[in-house]
């Protein structure tokens, strides 16, 4: 049955500043999840006022957005991966896919519930910057013939990856910091860790998105909602698709992940420092 078409809309010109936030914050290690619920915080907008299902809807329509853009983005390597598709290559993606795929589906709901506040977000910002840097110092710059290439993954490394965007799922974790925590510590070369996470990462995307996407159809979106997803999920798109244009060379170079890490903990400490009844 439908949802009765009750609270506030989300002003347009929010979702529209928070879809053109979404490129860049998902294709960086920085928690994109974190940055939409952070940035309203900050600054002083009415988003977590808004109905939990709408937040989610809205939310589901940004990553719709954006993962689209990525696919678009990628998709000559995409269609050469499919055609040189093997067992081990196959074993990699279903095991990158199954652990955010069973914790998302045991687990989502109480993550939600108890860990969506700013400060708990904080947190994961913080800790998933601390692991971040230091995997990437352990695994030192990539070295001529030191750094484990793409083509090298294995099972192992795809359960890794796997591991690694399951625990994402905490907020402020970050699906793509966590998977180049996963790739680093597992000795891969920051380009190939770079495009190790995007690949992984495609897949969860569009599979929480299908599958919450079903939801909304079932559950009806509110007439006056409609605008601000199609915004917004518009803008994520071309966000993305921009973003990845411009970072793609940089991020495939081999780009230390310390400035991410660094940028992560003074988000936290900023929002940790703000007083508790901050709108």
């Amino acid at each position: 049955m439908p949802r009765a078409e009750t609270g506030d809309a989300l002003p347009l010109g929010h979702a529209v500043a928070l879809g053109l936030l979404q490129g860049p914050a998902e294709l960086l290690p920085v928690s994109s999840s974190a940055h939409t619920t952070l940035i309203p915080w900050l600054a002083g907008w009415p988003y977590a006022r808004l109905d939990g299902e709408r937040r989610k809807s809205f939310e589901v329509a940004l990553h719709a957005g954006a993962g689209i853009a990525l696919a678009l983005h990628m998709r000559r390597e995409l269609l050469r991966d499919a055609a040189r598709l093997d067992r081990r290559r196959a074993g990699v993606i279903a095991l990158a896919l199954a652990p955010p795929a069973l914790a998302g589906y045991a687990l989502g709901g109480p993550i939600e519930r108890c860990l969506g506040g700013p400060r708990s977000i904080a947190a994961g910002l913080a800790a998933g910057a601390v692991a971040m840097a230091l995997a990437d110092g352990r695994a030192g710059a990539d070295r001529a013939g030191a750094a484990r290439a793409q083509e090298d993954a294995t099972a192992r490394d795809g359960l890794a990856l796997g591991l690694g965007q399951a625990a994402a799922l905490i907020p402020g974790v970050s699906r793509n910091g966590a998977a180049l925590t996963a790739a680093r510590a597992r000795g891969f070369g920051r380009g190939a860790a770079q495009a190790l996470s995007w690949h992984a990462g495609l897949p969860v995307i569009f599979g929480a998105g299908v599958l919450k996407g079903a939801r909304m159809r079932r559950e009806g979106v509110p007439r006056e909602q409609r605008a601000a997803l199609a915004l917004g999920g518009g803008a994520a798109f071309l966000s993305t698709l921009a973003s990845a244009r411009l970072l793609d060379r940089r991020l495939r170079d081999g780009q230390s992940l310390w400035p991410y890490s660094l940028y992560r903990l003074v988000l936290a400490a900023l929002v940790m420092t703000r007083p508790r009844d901050a709108a």
